[in-house]
């Protein structure tokens, strides 16, 4: 599998064809993909791409990285391998329990005053609450 380049800072209205003519200047591009939001289609100012030849990804960084395009100066880098994420933070971790019951917390959501509470039911309160 072929090494991609990340692309950031890419303006709102790049398009995938732009991104492609650009980097074509240094090779054969097989893929270039803007990235956008799944609901409204509007880009997420990143990219990548993919070159025939994995030499010109390090021509493509020291050609075209700061260059303009569409008004904008971009970052260019290797982009990392899907599923090591990028940044320097942890991936969160979203399953913490709470809601229906679930972890250590209680029963319907969580921390929020829903249920999780122990009343013991001694005969003589009253039930309904």
């Amino acid at each position: 599998m072929s090494q991609n380049l990340f692309v950031g800072n890419l303006a709102f209205a790049t398009r995938d064809d732009e991104l492609r003519e650009f980097f074509a200047q240094i090779g054969e591009v097989t893929g270039a993909r803007v990235i956008t939001e799944r609901d409204s289609g509007r880009s997420k100012g990143f990219g990548f791409v993919e070159f025939a030849d994995e030499a010109n990804n390090q021509k493509a960084i020291d050609e075209l990285n700061g260059k303009e395009l569409d008004g904008r100066p971009i970052n260019i880098s290797i982009a990392a391998p899907k599923g090591e994420g990028g940044g320097d933070r942890p991936r969160r971790d979203f399953n913490r329990g709470g809601g229906h019951g679930g972890g250590n917390r209680g029963g319907y959501g969580g921390n929020r005053g829903g249920g999780g509470r122990n009343f013991r039911d001694t005969g003589n309160s009253i039930r309904g609450f």
